[in-house]
């Protein structure tokens, strides 16, 4: 099995997954996953851990922990860019976030256009609710899920509602903004009295 032999999806999907494999194996797997990934032919994306985000890429050559690192950013940013992405984009979210350890620099890459806008209603809208509770909104996070719970809500509450309003959605808007205030204000805001006058 080597970076120049292509595997069938579901042999490649089982070796990116399987943590026995990843240890020896990934830096060779690379290339191939990675192609996978942007190009959406992986069945599991989103229902589990990621191989990459298992190892200590960062602890590679040079070349090739500048090569994931790039790749997250790359896709993070082509998803985007997609309006119908191959998977949706809070779980390719979640992907890069395990393989970077860190939400941060994919909150800060977040681009503002309408394709992009449109994405982040269908993120906000699939995150809200357990932000709200001060969970964290992830099926699979192995490094610090509760620990990027303050800059999911402070990202939200400061740069998504002027743009979930234009696209239409003013309560979302409400409630996302409502992720900046500490908890006991949130749930006596007068939002959850009666929606309809805050909108």
């Amino acid at each position: 099995m080597t970076g120049s032999t292509p595997l069938l999806s579901t042999a490649l999907e089982a070796a990116l997954a399987n943590i026995d494999t990843v240890f020896n194996g990934m830096r060779r797997l690379l290339p191939q996953g990675v192609r996978a990934m942007a190009e959406g032919v992986l069945e599991g994306v989103g229902w589990g851990d990621h191989g990459l985000s298992q190892v200590d890429w960062r602890s590679w050559p040079a070349e090739q922990a500048t090569a994931v690192e790039e790749f997250v950013h790359a896709w993070w940013q082509d998803v985007h860019a997609t309006p119908k992405p191959p998977y949706q984009v809070e779980e390719v979210f979640e992907i890069c976030a395990a393989i970077g350890r860190s939400v941060t620099p994919l909150l800060d890459r977040r681009p503002a256009h309408p394709v992009a806008d449109a994405h982040l209603v269908r993120c906000v809208d699939w995150w809200l609710d357990r932000l709200l509770v001060d969970d964290a909104p992830f099926t699979w996070f192995p490094h610090g899920a509760k620990a990027a719970v303050p800059g999911l809500q402070s990202w939200p509450a400061r740069n998504a509602p002027a743009r979930l309003r234009a696209q239409g959605e003013p309560d979302l808007a409400i409630r996302a903004g409502l992720l900046g205030l500490p908890y006991d204000d949130r749930w006596a805001h007068p939002y959850w009295a009666d929606p309809s006058t805050t909108n």
